[in-house]
């Protein structure tokens, strides 16, 4: 099969783009699309995750759903691609919907798993908010699969990628995009493997500095609940749950988190999920690995200082 990915590039090559590079490599022959002024010397590591092409168009500078959608639609036409791949994350569940209008395509959203050939062309996916699994048959000629972040890890698949100038033409943009806000710093919260979240629970913002303190020592991203974002303790970009994030990382750490369902939605697609709360009738301890019964202004100090001890001893 011929496999497009799209990727975005923002002042790196990212984790989901990788991921999405090693899916594509397992299906089929790979090019990747993408946009903006980028240096070649950044995308050759797209290369050892399986591309073979890498199409550049610098006529888009910044994100837009509508140009990046005819951009991807025409890198397909000229590449014969059967199978486009790109991340779910915020562009991917925009723009994923709107390519597979536009090609007449099937549209997987959210997949966990590689497609079964076997009979057809079948995907697995997660539904009910990660409480069940569908098995999805694509019966078009053409396939949009939008990969759900942390599902698959990316693999080494050692090609070379010849980097391309991709100059079609996308007409006039009907969409102006007037101001983009990032999050700054740090590993973003769809790519972050550790999450150290926390909610009411820590009283007030003044008190997140022993959060942040666990996050540094573990390497890990911070994350809160709906409320604390609300209510402006922390910035929206750090919420999680259904109506936020949706995150699958390998550890999820709450402290102070009751787990209503909202917030359970978001996060229990997680590997690990530890879960520290002075009520031993929260709702999140049914859906923990591990709790902890204890107040988190003395919980999560012991465990900075127990992990930087240990941390400490292997030097």
């Amino acid at each position: 099969m011929s496999v497009l990915v799209f990727i975005e590039y923002k002042n790196k090559v990212s984790k989901a783009a990788l991921e999405a590079v090693s899916y594509g490599s397992k299906i089929g022959k790979v090019s990747v699309v993408t946009y903006g002024n980028i240096d070649s010397s950044e995308l050759e590591i797209l290369g050892k995750y399986g591309a073979e092409k890498v199409l550049v168009h610098k006529g888009i500078s910044s994100s837009n759903d509508q140009q990046i959608t005819k951009l991807v639609a025409a890198a397909a036409d000229q590449e014969n691609s059967n199978v486009i791949v790109l991340a779910q994350d915020q562009t991917g569940k925009s723009i994923g919907p709107r390519i597979a209008a536009k090609l007449s395509a099937g549209h997987i959203s959210g997949a966990i798993a590689l497609p079964d050939t076997s009979n057809g062309f079948v995907v697995k996916t997660n539904v009910y908010s990660g409480k069940a699994f569908a098995h999805i048959s694509v019966n078009t000629p053409i396939k949009v699969i939008s990969l759900l972040a942390n599902s698959l890890p990316p693999e080494m698949n050692e090609k070379t990628a010849q980097i391309v100038d991709f100059d079609a033409d996308l007409g006039d943009a009907r969409i102006t995009v007037k101001e983009m806000k990032t999050q700054g710093e740090g590993i973003p919260l769809p790519e972050a493997e550790l999450v150290v979240s926390a909610g009411r629970g820590l009283k007030g913002p003044e008190n997140w500095g022993i959060v942040e303190e666990l996050a540094e020592s573990l390497g890990a991203t911070t994350a809160c609940s709906r409320p604390v974002a609300d209510i402006g303790w922390r910035p929206h970009h750090e919420h999680v749950g259904q109506t936020g994030i949706a995150i699958r990382p390998n550890l999820y750490i709450a402290a102070g988190i009751s787990g209503a369902i909202q917030h359970l939605a978001g996060v229990n697609g997680s590997k690990v999920i530890v879960v520290i709360n002075t009520d031993s009738e929260a709702p999140f301890f049914k859906a923990a690995d591990y709790g902890i019964v204890g107040d988190a202004f003395e919980v999560l100090p012991k465990l900075t200082e127990a992990l930087n001890n240990f941390k400490a001893s292997q030097n």
